[in-house]
């Protein structure tokens, strides 16, 4: 009997498929890697199995940090399996060449993703001597409930349909490797010119968001603060005092944004306005307008993703991994990596069925507050068919992230309030909006002098009664007034304040500027439309922060993002080299749209590809042909003197400078050091600190010329030979052959610490770590390292003869996050699957048990904590 072999994403989905497919096509065995019955056989993929990889003919092996094998444009693209993921694939592949398996279904998750992990592990188990001629349909979930897996089953998709996101995922696969292969190699093969390894990532996405945020710190560091002044009244009415601020009726908008109707820039204007008021009357005159409100329209990932961020502190990573658990693990909310905020106009019915479920099923803790929303929604029939909700013109693949028609049972702290963030979006987008009534009031003095009281109250909750607000008198805080009534000016206050620069980036306001490709959009309507122009896609935007953060281009400071000295360097570089393609994006934006275009089978594969060799080709040969000494940018002068001279020391691109005394380079006396040290970029205030001090340290993120990660301090030590001061790694007489890959190191001096986990070969000190005898010297065979100091905390041998044995580490108190500049505590402990030392924290003390206590009470009670 022939079957049908279906392929999904992840185990967990394999079995969720099995689970809903074995009411109607009978009992699974299980197998090692598979399920199968008389119809189906089921497996999975762990993620990506292969990655793209160059021919072995155009593929460098040696010297790919230089100029002299690139550009690198294949003709044609080999697979190479991914080696932690080697025994999955090899049974998938052995799968597919099964004789009874006569078709392929693929399960993989609904995207442009999920296409191109199924079409490599197709492409990888096809003979060389010809095709499989195992026809392919796809099952497109968006929903994981049993009964919407049977659904998609009875609705699969054929392989001619799916051709176009076939093409997409493999031009965005090409194109990041191309951009991200060549960029990468050429800018570190220029970095490196004059020695040393300064290892410059570059990608499609990444490097266009890198420069959103370095524009941003630009700005903040130029921003020059002016002083101004504002003007606040109190008033004497009849019924009470009310305030208002003083404004200029006859102020325009101009080129300075700065400006503002109520601010008065020189504090002789504000005194003089503030005497001229004080103790006089003043006629007032008053509009009231009726104002609405709508609910936004339901979340998409990167809505969901920047609401989550501002109101919880979520990473983007953090809001795609807890959805993720809600669709696959709870089932209780519709697939999230979505880029629509609308529904499909025939899931009227579907919208209804779930709002039933929520005001009849019991949900758990504070969710319960939700049912009777729910029910409202259903009495006063505020569920009905409205473009604001339902619209198939603004459904992609995907549509709006809601909950589906399965109750939550036992959601985590952090699941229960992103499932909460989606439910109330989903009922409250359906209410009427908010009605308020809009107080603006004006206090004239000598009918010349104006200040300005709004006043605000809700005068019908519509929509935001879902989140807790309701008609309440205290909004009601504008003391009347009687019409033609005169108020006297009681007090007037000066105060004197500054312009502020803009604010940083958090990862809320960074995901709506790749949204909207480098624009920060706060209007729903304008980001909609920016919405296919963005920079990555939904799915992908948190890892290309997440990326830039690994790559040492950014820091996470509490909730804000702040570029490094070298997300500086890297955009001083690329704008030198007149790289603009990389840096541009609105560029990069159009890319995302041309393969939108792709999918839709409106752009040729061949033509997007074209465009991404040859912007490759010329990023390349711009690096290759610089032939100038130093780089124009926007550099900085320090405030610390030359050690040698006492002149001004001034930053260029490769490094710190004497310019002497007079700073214009005439008298200079020759000291100078590199910005980039073992491959590590200073700050400014490092170098600062280095040049006082004289030395700095331990500092980690080294890297040696193999590429090793070390940590070491840095001394300033004076050479008689050169007759002058210069950088040097400070880490120990002994450990100075670190650096000198490939020679032979004796341990012989030495006891060793303990075996191996990795290969139970000895571990010893050497240099800034304690590694494995078989990781150095002539014949590398191992690469297990851990640090001597790992952030700031200093490792004793005892510690690490103590990891070696037991696995892990006593609990050591000294680590300073290099995110939040705070200790924590930590056990060291080595972990085999990721083949590294990790830490590993306390286990938090539970909290106590509540005492019994009436539904309602405990209920409350229970939201309080979780809050």
């Amino acid at each position: 009997m022939t079957k049908t072999l279906i392929i999904a994403e992840k185990p967990s989905v394999a079995q969720d498929i099995v689970r809903a497919l074995t009411p109607v096509a009978g009992k699974f065995d299980k197998h090692d890697d598979h399920f199968e019955n008389e119809q189906y056989v089921v497996s999975s993929a762990v993620g990506h199995l292969v990655e793209i990889a160059a021919p072995e003919e155009y593929d460098v092996k040696r010297g790919k940090w230089s100029f002299a094998h690139l550009p690198v444009i294949p003709p044609h693209f080999d697979l190479n399996p991914i080696d932690k993921n080697k025994g999955r694939l090899n049974a998938l592949v052995k799968l597919i060449r099964r004789k009874d398996v006569t078709a392929l279904i693929n399960a993989c998750d609904a995207g442009r993703e999920g296409e191109l992990i199924f079409r490599l592990i197709e492409q990888y188990a096809t003979p060389a001597k010809g095709p499989l001629n195992k026809p392919v349909r796809r099952l497109w979930l968006q929903s994981m409930t049993p009964a919407a897996i049977r659904e998609g089953f009875e609705k699969l998709r054929s392989d001619q349909q799916m051709l176009p996101l076939a093409d997409a995922a493999r031009c965005r696969s090409e194109a990041d490797w191309l951009v991200g292969i060549n960029g990468t190699r050429a800018m570190t093969a220029f970095n490196s010119r004059d020695g040393g390894f300064f290892l410059t990532t570059v990608g499609r996405v990444q490097t266009p968001t890198l420069s959103i945020v370095v524009e941003r710190e630009e700005k903040i560091r130029k921003h020059v603060a002016r002083d101004y002044w504002e003007l606040r009244a109190s008033f004497d009415a009849q019924a009470g005092q009310y305030e208002g601020k003083w404004f200029d009726p006859a102020w325009k908008k101009n080129d300075d944004a700065e400006r503002r109707a109520d601010r008065l820039w020189t504090q002789a204007e504000a005194d003089e306005i503030a005497k001229a008021v004080l103790g006089k009357p003043a006629v007032v005159t008053e509009e009231s307008k009726p104002s609405t409100t709508s609910c936004g329209a339901l979340y998409d990932l990167t809505t969901l993703q920047r609401e989550a961020n501002s109101r919880f502190g979520f990473s983007a990573k953090t809001t795609l991994s807890i959805a993720q658990a809600l669709y696959e693990k709870h089932k209780v909310l519709t697939y999230p990596r979505t880029d629509s905020r609308f529904l499909p106009e025939d899931y009227l019915a579907v919208a209804k069925d779930t709002a039933k479920m929520l005001a009849t099923e019991d949900l758990p803790g504070p969710l319960g507050a939700l049912s009777e929303h729910a029910a409202k929604a259903l009495k006063e029939g505020y569920i009905k068919p409205t473009k604001k909700v339902f619209d198939n013109a603004k459904v992609s693949d995907h549509f709006a992230i809601i909950p589906t028609l399965q109750a939550p049972k036992a959601l985590t702290e952090i699941e229960a309030k992103l499932y909460d963030m989606v439910v109330k979006r989903f009922l409250a987008v359906f209410f009427p909006p908010a009605e308020f009534l809009v107080t603006t009031r004006i206090s004239k003095i000598d009918n010349k002098h104006h200040f300005q009281t709004n006043g605000k109250v809700l005068v019908k909750p519509g929509w935001l009664a879902v989140y807790g607000k309701d008609v309440d008198d205290e909004d009601a805080n504008l003391v009347p007034v009687q019409p033609n009534e005169v108020v006297r000016t009681e007090s007037v206050d000066v105060k004197a304040l500054q312009t502020k620069p803009p604010a940083r980036y958090t990862e809320a306001t960074l995901l709506s500027a790749m949204e909207g490709a480098g624009k920060l959009i706060d209007d729903d309507e304008l980001r909609e439309a920016m919405a296919e122009k963005g920079l990555g896609t939904p799915a992908t935007r948190a890892a290309t922060i997440e990326g830039l953060i690994t790559e040492k281009y950014m820091l996470r400071e509490g909730r804000e993002l702040i570029p490094t000295a070298k997300a500086f360097q890297l955009m001083t570089l690329l704008r030198g080299l007149d790289v603009e393609d990389l840096t541009r994006p609105e560029l990069t934006g159009d890319w995302e749209f041309k393969l939108a275009e792709m999918e839709k089978g409106r752009l040729k594969r061949e033509q997007f590809m074209a465009e991404i060799a040859a912007m490759t080709e010329k990023m390349v040969a711009k690096a290759k042909g610089y032939d100038r000494d130093t780089i124009p940018g926007d550099y900085a002068t320090l405030k610390t003197p030359c050690p040698k001279c006492g002149g001004v020391v001034k930053e260029n691109y490769r490094r710190f400078t004497c310019t002497g005394r007079s700073g214009d380079g005439s008298d200079a006396c020759g000291f100078s050091i590199g910005k980039i040290p073992g491959g590590r970029s200073f700050e400014l205030a490092e170098v600062e600190q280095f040049l006082r001090d004289r030395k700095i340290g331990p500092l980690e993120g080294f890297r040696s010329k193999a590429g090793w990660p070390f940590t070491a301090e840095l001394a300033l030590v004076f050479d008689p030979e050169i007759d002058n001061w210069k950088l040097e790694f400070d880490f120990g007489e002994d450990a100075k052959k670190a650096e000198n890959d490939g020679e032979p190191v004796d341990f012989s001096g030495q006891n060793s610490l303990g075996p191996c986990p990795k290969c139970q070969g000895h571990v010893y000190e050497h240099g800034a770590n304690y590694v494995c005898e078989h990781s150095v010297g002539e014949k590398v065979t191992c690469d297990f390292k851990t640090g001597k100091v790992i952030l700031t905390q200093p490792i004793e041998p005892a510690q690490v003869n103590k990891l070696l044995a037991d696995g892990k580490t006593d609990l050591l108190e000294n680590f300073v996050s290099n995110k939040t500049r705070r200790k924590f505590k930590a056990f060291l402990a080595y972990d085999k699957k990721e083949g590294k030392v990790v830490f590993e924290f306390e286990p938090r003390a539970g909290k106590a048990p509540a005492k019994a206590a009436p539904a309602r009470k405990a209920a409350a009670k229970k939201a309080a904590a979780k809050g």
